[in-house]
């Protein structure tokens, strides 16, 4: 693990060839955007089991681009879609976190299996950098709020952060047993163009069905903190490019944090609705929810990472951007 003053590079290494696991996703695509502007050779890997191949429309006219349609359990097809990188960054995952319980195997598979296939086709391929997109969810339930990186060790209260937590660490033994560089970035929730899934989605898509009702998992006072998704993949660029630590893990979100029933009004203020609010009760919404989440930053702030969107911001873009593309509500 770094220690809390991250080194600094004299001269950052460049991407030039980078592969994205999840590119076809929400951050992934968005990061694959920006890559490219960046004079990047791009390669998105996704199976397009929840990534959108519209939201690569632009990419995929970019002569730097190239979309490889496979899954990570597979590691012959993962293993020649690495080779001839320099850089991977390793954003596919099952982020359903909330039905993790239903479906006990899926995140050690899609999580854990599939990021060691990761590690092994970049071993096998010679790539030796990686960006890791984690969770604050493997604080679990943490007693110091704000929450930095050297926290205790959390008690694990969900499927998915302990499958993250064990993803972090294939990472860090990689790191150490094969000479990986390895970057690890806790998120908080992720808003922006391209969401997928979330409170926003689920709230939006409940008041077009109904206006007047809206039902709240919980009892509305869980305390989240949220991110802009290009506030996001600053940091993580910015980090690749800056810091020269065997292992880097950064927490990412915002100064704050709100209440669901503070983003529900941000929410229905946008959309110029009142809805009558019904909850389901208690303090999670479901089991391995966390009540509150709100992470530590100093270490990313001290390479100069500094968040450009608020969070009642980011919630409004991300509704506005839904009304744009009502589609995506429609297919779910």
């Amino acid at each position: 693990m770094q220690s809390d003053d991250a080194c600094p590079l004299a001269e950052p290494p460049t991407v030039r060839r980078a592969l994205v696991t999840g590119g076809a996703g929400f951050i992934g695509s968005n990061l694959v955007d920006r890559l490219l502007a960046q004079g990047c050779q791009v390669t998105a890997y996704d199976n397009l089991s929840t990534g959108q191949r519209s939201f690569l429309d632009g990419a995929l006219a970019h002569p730097a681009f190239r979309l490889v349609e496979g899954d990570l359990l597979d590691l012959p097809t993962l293993t020649e879609a690495v080779d001839g990188h320099d850089f991977v960054f390793h954003l596919a995952a099952n982020a359903d976190v909330r039905h993790g319980t239903e479906h006990p195997s899926r995140d050690v598979e899609q999580n854990i299996l599939a990021t060691h296939n990761v590690l092994e086709a970049m071993r096998l391929g010679g790539v030796r950098r990686i960006a890791f997109s984690s969770t604050g969810s493997i604080y679990g339930e943490p007693s110091v709020f704000p929450t930095p990186e050297d926290a205790p060790f959390p008690i694990q209260t969900s499927l998915y952060g302990a499958s993250k937590l064990a993803a972090e660490g294939l990472i860090q033994a990689y790191a150490e047993g094969f000479g990986f560089q390895g970057f690890i970035f806790r998120f908080v929730s992720v808003l922006g163009e391209r969401y997928t899934h979330g409170h926003v989605f689920d709230f939006y898509k409940q008041l077009l069905t109904d206006p007047c009702r809206l039902f709240v998992l919980g009892n509305g006072k869980q305390r989240k903190s949220y991110m802009y998704v290009q506030d996001c993949i600053d940091a993580i660029l910015l980090a690749i490019g800056t810091l020269a630590d065997k292992v880097v893990i950064l927490n990412l979100g915002n100064d704050g944090y709100a209440e669901v029933n503070e983003s529900i009004g941000w929410i229905t203020a946008y959309l110029g609705l009142a809805p009558t609010l019904e909850y389901g009760g208690g303090e999670r919404g479901w089991i391995g929810d966390s009540p509150f989440i709100f992470l530590d930053t100093t270490r990313a702030r001290a390479v100069g990472w500094q968040p450009k969107l608020t969070i009642r911001q980011a919630v409004e873009r991300t509704v506005q951007y839904l009304q744009e593309h009502r589609w995506l509500l429609e297919q779910r």
